[in-house]
C-alpha cells in the first residue's frame, strides 16, 4: 500500500527531497493531536499509519505547497 501511495505522491510532488520533507512535516502535525491541523484531511484512516494518511492526502490533492523563491545568500560572520 504504502509503495502505492508514495508513487501516487511523488507524481503530484515530483521531487523525492520535497516530498520527503511534505510527509515528515504532516505526520508531526498528525501524532500532535488536540488541533485542528491534527485532523486526517480524507474520509478513511482506518488501518491507516500517519505516513500512509499523509502520503494519501497529498496523492489527492489535500494538501497543498509552493517552493520558496531563491532565498538570498548567506553572509559570512564579521571577525
Amino acid at each position: 500500500m504504502k509503495t502505492e501511495l508514495t508513487k501516487k505522491a511523488l507524481e503530484k510532488v515530483g521531487n523525492p527531497h520535497i516530498l520527503i520533507n511534505l510527509v515528515a512535516r504532516r505526520v508531526r502535525q498528525l501524532n500532535a493531536g488536540g488541533g485542528a491541523y491534527s485532523r486526517p484531511l480524507i474520509d478513511e484512516t482506518s488501518g491507516l499509519s500517519a505516513t500512509e494518511i499523509a502520503l494519501k492526502e497529498i496523492a489527492e490533492e489535500k494538501i497543498t505547497w509552493e517552493p520558496l523563491e531563491d532565498a538570498p545568500p548567506e553572509k559570512k560572520p564579521i571577525r
